[in-house]
């Protein structure tokens, strides 16, 4: 990303073929003459679509930078996402030490006039007043801004961690001008977080984890659902549905040879199917080099739908390997093991480290455990947890893996 080269529309049409199987029939997306959102009827074929975020009024690409990479030296990539219609930016001060924000920061200072045309959210680890002001306060510094268009507070695991309190400081941030909207993330208990937040009236926005293996079970139905008719804005994140264990499975290859023969790959075949489903307003993506930005927008601006047979073969597969994919129901597994075991933080750094091969990132997030926490792991008995876990993940072995290879 160093070479200083721009790159123009015409210039993503050719290299797109580079960017995996198949890629060549996205370049003339065929238009498909199923119902459709509006949005998505009217965007011309090399023109990301963009669909409504909740009661907002604001229309965000259906596709969103995630901003865990090293953005500083990936300057190139901002400008060539911005002018492919990649307009919804999602950072948090957390994320590479700080150093995703002063990337950001970096850009817009560069480029300030492109300030309005970003959809940019970011995030605070801190529940308490004073802490997010303050976290708030040095994220626009670092991004060179006077606002956030949503501000989430990161990791949500209970709706206990918002209250009157954190109402109050979003409609005062809100009337400062300092945010747009205010929301949170949750990598895990999302359907009950969703369905929560729905009943409060004051949440403009939910980041969670949603795939093909988890979008059809009646709660995560019901949970979107609530936050549509609540007008509240979804964002997916780790749609990929990567998990714990690599698993084998003839399904995986009969999808792979399907989905190549009808213009796409697995992977943009696993965005396509949450794209489905209307509620979702966008997709969360890291996309830290060109191949995996260019094949995200590929599949983006594909506008074929997957078949029945298509999505049955999604479920099969979902089905085959759930036994190694943790679905985020922690406060199952949890409240069923004596002492504070962060199961479900634990299955995501593995998910970094076994399906990102993200080994860093997976052993610093680990780190970060207490180590009287992280030193009684294998003395945990984990039976009750494995019975009660919906997707019979055997817990103790991953656990005795990620001591193992991420200590």
């Amino acid at each position: 990303m160093s070479d200083g080269k721009d790159y123009s529309r015409r210039d993503f049409f050719r290299l797109a073929g580079l960017a995996g199987a198949g890629s060549a029939a996205l370049l003339s997306p065929r238009i498909s003459t199923a119902a459709e959102g509006e949005d998505e009827k009217a965007a011309r074929p090399d023109e990301i679509p963009v669909r409504p975020f909740g009661k907002t009024g604001v229309k965000v690409s259906c596709l969103s930078l995630g901003g865990m990479f090293d953005i500083p030296s990936n300057q190139l990539l901002l400008r060539q996402a911005l002018k492919w219609g990649v307009t919804y930016w999602d950072t948090a001060d957390c994320y590479e030490g700080g150093n995703s924000e002063l990337g950001i920061g970096q850009f817009l200072k560069k480029y300030p006039e492109n300030r309005e045309k970003i959809f940019l959210v970011s995030k605070s680890d801190r529940r308490d007043p004073k802490g997010m002001t303050e976290l708030l306060e040095r994220s626009l510094r670092k991004m060179n801004t006077n606002h956030v268009d949503l501000y989430f507070i990161h990791g949500m695991t209970g709706i206990g961690e918002i209250n009157k309190e954190t109402k109050a400081w979003a409609e005062k941030a809100k009337a400062q001008g300092k945010i747009r909207f205010f929301g949170f993330s949750a990598h895990s208990n999302m359907e009950e977080l969703m369905t929560k937040a729905a009943g409060l009236g004051w949440i403009d926005g939910i980041m969670v984890t949603y795939n093909y293996r988890i979008m059809r079970s009646d709660k995560m139905r019901e949970a979107v659902e609530a936050c549509s008719k609540a007008g509240i804005g979804i964002t997916a994140m780790k749609t990929q549905g990567g998990g714990q264990v690599s698993m084998e499975s003839e399904t995986e290859l009969q999808m792979a040879g399907r989905f190549v023969k009808a213009g796409f790959t697995d992977a943009q075949a696993k965005l396509k199917a949450v794209w489905e489903e209307p509620n979702i307003a966008s997709i969360c993506s890291q996309m830290p080099n060109m191949t995996i930005l260019m094949s995200n927008i590929a599949a983006a601006l594909n506008r074929t739908k997957l078949t029945a047979e298509d999505i049955r073969l999604l479920d099969r597969y979902a089905e085959e390997t759930a036994t190694g994919y943790c679905a985020g129901c922690r406060n199952i597994c949890e409240s069923a093991l004596a002492g504070d075991v962060p199961v479900g933080d634990i299955m995501r750094f593995l998910m970094y480290h076994n399906s990102y091969g993200d080994v860093d990132r997976a052993r610093a997030c680990f780190a970060e455990i207490p180590r009287q926490v992280r030193e009684g792991l294998l003395s945990v008995d984990y039976t009750r947890a494995e019975i009660l876990c919906p997707q019979r993940l055997p817990i103790a072995k991953l656990i005795d893996r990620a001591v193992s290879v991420l200590a």
